[in-house]
């Protein structure tokens, strides 16, 4: 596996980790579509969130959340709405949050952004 792959799989290990750790029920991982994928679905409680997990290995670069533009961002919604009616769920209560990890020694420092759409 090469190191990109595996800093995003530990990336997305360490986002459902942070996600438990709040209380948060993780209902999906890598779900797929014609349309594309899907990091994490989680539930917060109140509903269920479409989470876009972005990991890097530095902030040299920019911070990883700078990778939500508006189109990914359009994207991202379209994606919820398939996964929300594939799972027989109203689309509108589907939240999308991004979770932005930067690689600190072993683990990862974490950014949560609610709500991106």
């Amino acid at each position: 596996m090469s190191h990109h792959m595996d800093l995003g799989r530990r990336g997305e290990n360490a986002a459902a980790g942070y996600l438990a750790g709040m209380g948060w029920r993780i209902l999906d991982r890598n779900w797929r579509c014609s349309e594309g994928e899907i990091d994490i679905v989680a539930h917060d409680g109140r509903g269920p969130v479409v989470c876009e997990v972005k990991t890097r290995r530095s902030a040299a670069y920019g911070d990883p959340l700078e990778a939500i533009t508006g189109a990914k961002a359009v994207r991202l919604r379209r994606l919820a709405w398939r996964w929300a009616a594939e799972h027989g769920v109203p689309a509108a209560p589907v939240r999308v949050d991004v979770l932005g990890l930067v690689a600190v020694g072993d683990g990862f420092s974490i950014d949560h952004l609610r709500e991106v759409c």
